[in-house]
């Protein structure tokens, strides 16, 4: 497979943080949408862009809890976005649009927690994939006028080493039947990088880029939480007296640790000639060509690389076609 994912040398290691990356980068006048930004990976996102200079719009489903998370970073603002509710997606891009304001950067990084069972969304959408992959799908499209007007705008996906769970359930990606709440939320994962792949390749002309991000585990997320303490002792996550392990050589890294690959996609110049990747920490991600299953224990730590599935150009377009057929649907399913 011809292929993009070539690491850089950036000079950035997996232990280097959001502020380090961003050292140096003056990001005055360019303004940002973080979608989940008041809380765990997008609350450091949005602290890090901030102190750099830009303007930061939050989309939370809990505006007022988003915005007293957000007391005392500079620049940030709230937005009502509830990416399972179409209406509220259209909602927000008609407010951001009407604002006349450009997009620079726009970081979809909302997503679920674990859950024990199927949840569908009012259209009986499985909801890993309609909150991690189709809302942000549908918020991106329409907030395309705002992107090309930066003339010079990144979206980055913070998708996760779990893509490597599932590729797209082609014949059944709501998981009518069989439901895995791992399959599903690696399909999500999956979802999220096959979009940032064919973003660019359609986008990049009107200087749009795409990327997708492995921004490590960090313990402490609403995701990682999901799977209970003792689930996380076990995974190599938590120490006996139960506080989070920070490792950042095993991919076990603290929430600024996590934020820096975000940031680094969202604005390190080493990008400016290139889109269309998965990252991890703070670089190209090389391309797992012979992948191995995934598995997570304390004495095994999860391979993150990207893999074939996942960057496939055939598989990104069809995702893509398959996502617009998807986001016109606004009632429930016969």
């Amino acid at each position: 497979m011809d292929h993009k994912q070539h690491p850089l040398g950036s000079g950035f290691t997996a232990a280097s943080t959001a502020r380090e990356v961003l050292a140096g980068i003056d990001l005055s006048g360019t303004h940002a949408v973080v979608t989940g930004g008041h809380s765990g990976l997008g609350l450091e996102t949005t602290r890090a862009l901030g102190e750099a200079g830009a303007s930061v719009t939050v989309g939370s489903r809990d505006p007022d809890g988003a915005a007293a998370a957000l007391a005392g970073i500079e620049g940030a603002e709230v937005s009502r976005l509830d990416l399972l509710d179409p209406t509220s997606i259209d909602a927000f891009v008609a407010r951001y649009l009407d604002s006349g304001r450009p997009l620079h950067i726009l970081v979809n990084n909302a997503g679920l927690p674990l859950g024990d069972g199927p949840v569908r969304d009012a259209r009986g959408y499985e909801s890993q994939f309609a909150t991690n992959h189709l809302g942000h799908f549908q918020l991106t499209l329409g907030l395309l006028p705002a992107l090309r007007a930066a003339h010079g705008a990144r979206v980055v996906n913070v998708s996760s080493g779990g893509h490597r769970l599932s590729d797209i359930r082609w014949d059944d990606p709501h998981f009518t039947t069989g439901y895995d709440h791992y399959l599903a939320y690696g399909q999500s994962k999956t979802a999220n990088v096959l979009f940032a792949v064919e973003l660019d390749r359609r986008w990049a002309q009107d200087g749009v880029r795409g990327y997708a991000v492995h921004p490590g585990v960090v313990v402490g997320t609403k995701l990682n939480g999901s799977v209970g303490e003792e689930q996380q002792r076990a995974m190599g996550l938590l120490d006996e007296s139960g506080r989070p392990i920070v490792d950042p050589d095993r991919g076990l890294k603290s929430p600024q640790q996590g934020a820096a690959t975000i940031v680094f996609a969202a604005a390190s110049p080493l990008l400016a000639e290139i889109g269309g990747v998965y990252l991890k920490d703070n670089d190209i991600s090389l391309l797992d060509e012979d992948p191995a299953p995934l598995t997570f224990g304390a004495e095994q730590d999860p391979p993150s690389d990207v893999v074939p599935h996942a960057i496939d150009p055939r598989s990104a377009q069809r995702l893509w076609e398959v996502s617009e057929e998807l986001i016109r649907v606004r009632a429930p399913l016969a």
